[in-house]
């Protein structure tokens, strides 16, 4: 196992009523000691393109809103959990990344995928190309923002990036660049994950392009460690180094875990048991929490956990507690 890291937690916003309410909601991120505020990279509101995949509706646009929660803000960082790599050309990517560490002095955390709903691109007529594709693609960016980060003449001849005649700026504060956090749920993505990640984000295996039973299940304890298994496989010497995050798509503090627990499992096929144990679950009391968080942290390495907020749950507040009695130790 690898040496254990503090904790970090980071709070994960889709919706907002109003703008004030956004921005009293990045204070308060930090105020409570949340390590990081986090958007995530979809661009569907409600309607029949994303109802079928059951994820929930995104408002607000990624990199402006990041923009302006690294202005808001003194010591939060910020990114995006995780940005699509199919969504914008690489090379403005790096540079909006390299401009937004800059001028935030080091606050930002540079998230990317391979891209996983379906419904999304083909609502834009967005090519869906098979995995292999996607990901190859997605690996050439990496590699790509890598070098630019250098501030390196770039002489990139790839499949699909070809970048030639010019180099990086402006000069990242974070130094080689801002953590690259990889986010998946395949063999092929954290194995790559382990080579070149900072920070490997363990997710579902997304392959149905939706979510419900199949990526539950691809999320249970033996499946995520089985993950670690792979991320260690590409890491090789340098797993100590690389943080290891999970989303914990379903908390739920309350004094009464198993009725609750017992109701999502009847729902996805899982016994109260396996959603208890869970890895992108936490349903319990703060002191449960707590010390299901530290068993998890023993048994996977996982020291760095986001919580989702809705817009209408209150979640930064229901998880101050934890992120209190737990952040940094």
């Amino acid at each position: 196992m690898s040496t254990k890291k503090p904790f970090r937690f980071s709070l994960q916003s889709f919706n907002t009523d109003s703008p004030k309410n956004w921005r009293n909601l990045i204070a308060k991120t930090e105020s409570l000691g949340y390590s990081t505020f986090h958007l995530a990279d979809h661009f569907l509101s409600s309607g029949p393109a994303l109802d079928s995949t059951y994820h929930p509706p995104q408002m607000l646009a990624a990199m402006p809103t990041i923009a302006m929660a690294l202005e808001q803000t003194t010591t939060l960082r910020v990114g995006c959990r995780v940005f699509c790599n199919d969504y914008r050309h690489p090379i403005m990517l790096a540079k909006e990344a390299a401009t937004l560490d800059y001028l935030s002095e080091g606050r930002f955390e540079f998230g990317i995928g391979a891209g996983w709903i379906k419904n999304e691109y083909d609502a834009v007529n967005l090519e869906f190309d098979e995995f292999p594709e996607r990901f190859n693609r997605f690996a050439e960016t990496i590699h790509a923002y890598k070098a630019f980060m250098t501030g390196e003449p770039l002489n990139i001849d790839g499949e699909t990036l070809k970048w030639s005649g010019f180099h990086g700026t402006p000069t990242p504060a974070q130094q080689p660049y801002p953590p690259i956090m990889i986010g998946g749920g395949s063999k092929k993505i954290l194995t790559f994950a382990g080579e070149q990640a900072d920070i490997v984000s363990l997710n579902f295996n997304n392959r149905a392009g939706m979510l419900g039973p199949d990526g539950m299940n691809s999320g249970l304890a033996a499946a995520t460690a089985k993950k670690i298994d792979w991320i260690r496989n590409g890491a090789g010497d340098r797993f100590n180094n690389i943080e290891l995050e999970i989303g914990a798509y379903n908390t739920i503090v309350t004094d009464h875990p198993l009725p609750t627990a017992t109701a999502i499992g009847e729902a996805l096929g899982l016994s109260a048991e396996d959603i208890l144990t869970h890895p992108h679950c936490l349903i319990g009391s703060i002191d449960f929490i707590c010390e299901e968080l530290e068993r998890r942290r023993e048994a996977y390495g996982i020291s760095y956990v986001a919580v989702l907020d809705d817009g209408q749950n209150n979640m930064v507040d229901m998880f101050a507690p934890v992120v209190a009695r737990l952040a940094g130790k």
